[in-house]
């Protein structure tokens, strides 16, 4: 008897243990969410449908200073008295730009709420922008673009981008570019938060704290913001019942989430930027090839992607499966079974050829596109060295994409892939910080929460078939697709078109 009846005990304590979210709009247009889970800290954040896809040539730039400029002077407070302020909050605060989202959180103790929104609110609506302040903010870009054309691991996703999507829209760059540093000026961040931190494209989370303080809170110090008829930005956002946070999604890159990356190079034109992507037509992905020569790093690099789908897409549970499937990492790792050894980057090209220093599978998820590939670091064709060409190691990269679409999963390797994006996305939930962010951006994009027993049951209904469909669909020789291949070191493609085509998957 205690045996039967405890499947029906288990089901009712989750049912009975998740979080109750509640949802308000204010006649202003800003939504303001709150999960009340248990726990002695609370946390808070502003979510802004904006960052660096909205920005055109004359505010390219913009949303990276923004998130630089945050938490300086304001009209009513110096640095010092914003520092001290931040410090008496006994928790941290911060601000992040990314392609499709600004934000603005904090994680404290519960009774810190009030200041901690009130300093969002003044970074937001007052800052000060003073000329001494921007000065040092510029030395500090330029620091950072020097120090990152030293580390391929933040450039090249960032060329990967501004080829992929022909330098514009979500291959814009998410670091002011060089040429543009001097001309982001106080006025300018004043026209970008006007333009583009309206009200209806704001939404205001919490997670720990009550509801109504939290409303409360908002009304306090964000009714000044009046929604308009301004002009909506073009945006591909749209309200479906198929969604996963894109920021949850596991990836064996190193992470570059303050998205403080950017290209420095710009070798090659791309010349059918105005041809409509097969896959995601808004999206603008043109796909093309880039070649960055150097002779000072110690590996060379080969990145091969192709456009997935968009964040509402159904087929985006499965390609998050297949990433996971794929996996991959370092060539040295102190990890075991658990942690990813058994994917098929390692088994298969890691584990086989010592030349590898890194090869994984990534995964870039956004609100209308998404690109899907794998890269490799590998020592180079050089004398006294084992190394390769990437003309030598596309293959290996182009083989394991085409026996998605050509051999069937065993259940077993598949299992273990779900099991593993399962329990990612279960276990960075546990993170205060994570929920809070998971909670509005969720709001931002969908305008409602998928519960995570939502995205568990559509990931338990990925199958070998469903891959193998997703697979062809995003890179198969019918597909329409177009390759996106990044390379940085010494060596050469070769006739990278012939390749791909030999294995079966879309070239061009």
């Amino acid at each position: 008897m205690r045996k039967a009846s405890l499947p029906r005990l288990q089901r009712h304590f989750s049912k009975a243990t998740l979080p109750p979210l509640q949802l308000t709009t204010l006649p202003n247009k800003i939504r303001v969410a709150t999960e009340s889970t248990p726990g002695h800290f609370s946390a808070v954040g502003l979510y802004v449908d904006a960052g660096s896809r909205y920005e055109d040539p004359s505010t390219s730039g913009a949303s990276h200073f923004l998130d630089r400029m945050a938490f300086k002077s304001t009209r009513t407070r110096s640095t010092e008295d914003m520092a001290t302020a931040m410090d008496r909050l006994g928790g941290q605060i911060m601000a992040s730009s990314a392609r499709e989202t600004i934000m603005y959180q904090s994680s404290h103790f519960d009774r810190a709420s009030p200041l901690a929104l009130s300093l969002i609110s003044e970074t937001v609506l007052d800052s000060a922008f003073l000329a001494e302040e921007l000065e040092h903010q510029r030395d500090a870009a330029r620091y950072e673009i020097r120090e990152m054309s030293n580390k391929p691991e933040m450039i090249l996703p960032e060329v990967l981008h501004e080829v992929a999507y022909g330098s514009r829209g979500l291959g814009s760059p998410l670091v002011c570019p060089d040429d543009r540093v001097d001309l982001i000026t106080g006025d300018l961040l004043r026209q970008c938060i006007a333009n583009w931190y309206r009200p209806e494209r704001m939404v205001i989370a919490g997670a720990g704290m009550h509801h109504e303080q939290l409303v409360e809170l908002t009304e306090k110090y964000f009714s000044s913001l009046k929604a308009t008829a301004f002009p909506s930005l073009s945006s591909p956002r749209l309200s479906t019942n198929s969604t996963l946070p894109p920021h949850l999604l596991p990836s064996s890159q190193p992470s570059v989430y303050k998205s403080l990356t950017r290209a420095a190079s710009y070798l090659y034109p791309n010349s059918s930027a105005d041809i409509p992507s097969a896959l995601n037509p808004g999206s603008c992905y043109v796909g093309g090839v880039r070649h960055i020569p150097s002779l000072t790093q110690e590996f060379d690099h080969l990145y091969l992607a192709f456009e997935g789908v968009g964040i509402h897409d159904e087929g985006i549970y499965a390609l998050a499966t297949m990433q996971v499937l794929l996996g991959g990492g370092g060539s040295f790792s102190a990890g075991g079974p658990g942690k990813g050894m058994y994917s098929r980057l390692y088994t298969h090209i890691l584990n086989h050829f010592p030349q590898v220093d890194h090869c994984a599978s990534f995964h870039h998820i956004y609100s209308d596109s998404s690109l899907f590939g794998l890269f490799a670091s590998f020592l180079p064709e050089i004398p006294k060295q084992r190394g390769s060409a990437p003309a030598q190691m596309l293959p290996h990269l182009a083989h394991q994409l085409s026996l998605l679409i050509y051999q069937s999963v065993p259940e077993v390797e598949l299992e273990r892939a779900k099991n593993q994006l399962k329990s990612s996305l279960m276990m960075a939930l546990e993170s205060r910080v994570v929920e809070v962010e998971d909670l509005g951006r969720q709001i931002l994009v969908h305008n409602r929460k998928i519960p995570i027993t939502d995205m568990t049951a559509a990931i338990d209904k990925v199958t070998s078939e469903t891959i193998r469909q997703v697979a062809t669909r995003i890179f198969g020789p019918q597909s329409g697709n177009k390759a996106t291949i990044v390379t940085m070191g010494r060596g050469d493609l070769g006739d990278w078109q012939a390749t791909l085509r030999k294995y079966g998957i879309a070239s061009a």
